[in-house]
């Protein structure tokens, strides 16, 4: 990978894509620009050969250019950098949630190619699931070459992007707070919490390595490991009947009835 890759907004997420890509996407530091409202938390970034530059410098030396900033401050920063895109040369990939393609080539003014993407915080460690969306299929396809190494990558149409939003960057904090839950079981049941916490996150991983290996329904690995009259049937029964599966459907609608607050 020789292109330059610039990322405006490298706080927690827009710093894990940086992170994930030198780690798993054979991209050196010194290819990645970083820029960021409060400079002096880049930091660190800095001692790892990233390059740290202003907005202005990423447009001028970048092909590539990850937009990972709050929804409300989306409009300033592009409309500042509009007159510098170029449609032959750049990519303007967005992971700013509720901003829509229509949008920012809106604010844009050109017809530079724009790509909405939504990744999670696991893109640090190549287990992303990132999907992308846009209008340029050229675009997609570079977006998705970028994010393939990161972890699983999906072409959706944008309007499934606020779903995406939730189960994929979401989704990991759902995931977490289920990976909590299971080790202060496990903490009740005689294991101390290091080890609890370590059995529950190995277990999470198992179970999600065998959906995507065996690509079954999870009933059908759950029947597997069910037999009459035994201890999994009867957890499982006592965890629905005080709302496992209704709490955790409630929450994702919740919280995509949300993301149109954002802005």
């Amino acid at each position: 990978m020789n292109r330059q890759i610039g990322i405006i907004g490298a706080g927690n997420i827009g710093g894990a894509i940086a992170r994930g890509l030198v780690r798993h996407g054979d991209v050196p530091a010194g290819q990645i620009l970083l820029s960021r409202k409060r400079e002096e938390l880049l930091s660190d970034f800095e001692g790892q050969g990233f390059r740290i530059a202003d907005n202005e410098t990423i447009v001028g030396q970048c092909d590539i250019i990850i937009l990972s900033v709050l929804p409300g401050q989306a409009e300033a920063v592009i409309r500042s950098l509009a007159g510098s895109l170029d449609a032959e040369r750049h990519i303007l990939a967005s992971i700013v949630s509720a901003v829509s393609i229509r949008e920012i080539r809106g604010w844009i003014g050109n017809n530079t190619p724009v790509v909405r993407f939504m990744a999670n915080t696991a893109v640090e460690y190549g287990a992303s699931m990132t999907c992308i969306a846009g209008e340029d299929e050229q675009a997609n396809e570079a977006i998705r070459k970028l994010f393939d190494s990161l972890g699983k990558t999906m072409i959706i149409p944008e309007q499934l992007m606020p779903a995406a939003t939730i189960l994929a960057a979401c989704g990991i904090a759902f995931f977490l707070r289920f990976i909590r839950a299971v080790s202060q079981g496990g903490i009740q049941i005689g294991f101390h919490a290091d080890e609890a916490g370590f059995i529950a996150a190995q277990t999470a991983l198992g179970a999600a390595r065998l959906l995507m290996h065996t690509k079954n329904h999870p009933e059908t690995e759950i029947d597997r490991v069910t037999t009459p009259m035994g201890c999994t049937i009867s957890g499982l029964n006592e965890m629905e009947h005080y709302g496992l599966s209704s709490a955790m459907i409630k929450g994702i609608i919740r919280s995509f009835e949300g993301i149109s607050e954002l802005k």
